[in-house]
């Protein structure tokens, strides 16, 4: 490693030490801080936001990253130290464009939004909650402004979550998986329903999470380097490649809420725990995107968690677990109720045939408001709307629509899209891993998962941030995101479900 490489990962470690140290206040806002915290915590996170923003903007970043480039040129494209300089300089000339009193008073704001956010959802009253939404977007739409843009505001706020994606793509993914998932979903109604009594039966907390852990360390969770924790809005967080942790939440009267959350957080963890050691405590030391993230937290809960091999492996072991309230439940009763294709109200909760309309609902609202076609006092109205639109159901209350996410109350306009695109990322790698690695399937269907979990490793996870997300769909699939797998993997397995 050179001086002037070292001089700027130095630097750069520094930077990175105060970020996570947020993450750590922010982990514990969501689990263990009493809610008269909320004042003094906001004040914290809007110090750290300050002091990293601030360091990270300097002169002295300038100076070590113009030192670190002439001494990088001549490397391979697709060395650590190049691509460490070429991310930091986009990354530095994007923050450089946002004042750190705006960043301070952002951070601030968005820790107190999220707190007003927990207590009207728990209150069901979007009234309390609308003039810190309000707050939000505004500050949405000062960043799209300080960051510019070419063809759409909303890109501007894409690309903090999939750096290089512009909007026109997203409403073209979307034109294609719209019809045919409402298709799907039309076909799907028409047939018997499977039996579902059995999930909503009293299954206590705490043995949903020792069942769910087990699955966890299973997929290749290092419990030594992470931990399970409740959170109203389940989430994974990392404070460095050895802590990442996990959370869910738990409703005692209907098993998958915990179950699949906890895969879905997995998957997540899975991919922060494997990132090289040799990118640590720089930017590249994080997953590559939010569309990559989806993909794995969507394959590891969904292709993986909710397919028939799966269960055939691990349904005596739950209902080892449950032993009265799975007595007269056999493995396909199982199987076929945890994968029913219903419109309902709660995206975390939604099927995998109906989930994508859940966030291209909110991608449409997400675009009102950043286009000042839609007013944050008409949400909960325009929600009912949407929802008897896309899904044919209507909720009763604000806390189970408007209200359910927590993604707006901390200012994250932008993320929802990534979800859909997720599945349909994490469609496509599985269906390269299945081409290049056939073996795979059998190991599954044993209940191994070390040789997906390896492939996925070598050609994902290792490389971190290190490239943009297009260059890295181009060198794991060898072609760029695709709906089609998605189509086929939901047409192929539901219709065998369904008998279609």
């Amino acid at each position: 490693m050179t001086k002037a490489i070292k001089n700027l990962r130095d630097h750069l470690a520094e930077i990175h030490d105060l970020a996570r140290a947020a993450s750590v206040l922010g982990w514990d806002q969501q689990t263990y801080m009493p809610r008269g915290g909320a004042e003094s915590r906001a004040d914290q996170l809007s110090t750290l936001a300050r002091l990293t923003h601030s360091k990270f903007t300097s002169s002295k970043t300038r100076r070590l990253l113009d030192q670190a480039a002439a001494e990088t040129a001549p490397l391979p494209a697709d060395h650590d130290d190049r691509r460490l300089v070429e991310i930091v300089r986009m990354d530095l000339d994007r923050e450089t464009k946002l004042p750190g009193s705006f960043v301070a008073r952002w951070s601030r704001d968005a820790s107190l939004s999220t707190e007003a956010w927990r207590e009207a959802r728990q209150a069901d009253s979007f009234r309390s909650y609308r003039p810190h939404l309000k707050k939000m977007v505004g500050y949405a739409l000062k960043a799209a402004e300080y960051y510019g843009y070419e063809d759409h505001p909303y890109d501007a706020l894409l690309f903090d979550y999939e750096a290089g994606m512009k909007t026109a793509e997203v409403k073209a993914a979307f034109d294609v998986l719209r019809p045919a998932q409402v298709e799907l979903v039309r076909k799907l109604a028409e047939r018997p329903e499977p039996r579902t009594d059995f999930l909503r039966r009293h299954y206590p907390a705490g043995a949903q999470g020792e069942f769910g852990m087990k699955i966890a360390k299973a997929f290749g969770y290092d419990t030594n380097r992470g931990r399970l924790d409740v959170a109203p809005h389940p989430f994974a967080t990392k404070f460095g490649r050895n802590d990442v942790r996990i959370t869910t939440r738990y409703d005692e009267n209907f098993l998958p809420s915990s179950l699949f959350a906890i895969m879905h957080e997995t998957g997540h963890a899975l991919y922060e725990q494997n990132v090289s050691p040799g990118l640590d405590r720089t930017p590249l030391s994080r997953g590559c995107s939010s569309i990559f993230h989806e993909s794995q937290s969507r394959l590891w809960e969904n292709v993986v968690g909710r397919s028939r091999h799966f269960w055939e492996r691990h349904f005596g072991d739950l209902r080892d677990t449950f032993p009265e309230q799975l007595s007269d439940v056999s493995v396909d009763d199982f199987y076929r109720g945890v994968n029913q294709v219903k419109p309902s109200l709660i995206r975390v909760e939604a099927d995998e045939v109906t989930y994508n309309l859940h966030i291209m609902l909110r991608f449409e609202i997400e675009l009102g408001l950043i286009e000042g076609k839609v007013e944050v006092k008409d949400l909960p109205e325009l929600w009912r709307t949407k929802m008897e639109e896309y899904l044919g159901v209507t909720p009763s209350d604000d806390k189970d629509g408007v209200m359910q996410d927590i993604h707006w109350s901390g200012g994250s306009i932008g993320y929802f899209p990534t979800y859909a695109l997720g599945n349909v990322m994490g469609a496509q790698i599985y269906e390269t891993v299945m081409s290049r690695r056939p073996e795979t399937r059998g190991e599954l269907a044993r209940g191994e998962y070390t040789g997906l979990l390896g492939w996925l490793k070598e050609n994902l996870y290792t490389h971190g941030r290190k490239f943009m997300p297009r260059d890295l769909a181009m060198k794991l699939n060898g072609k760029p995101l695709d709906p089609k797998p998605y189509l086929r993997y939901l047409t192929s397995k539901f219709g065998e479900i369904y008998g279609i």
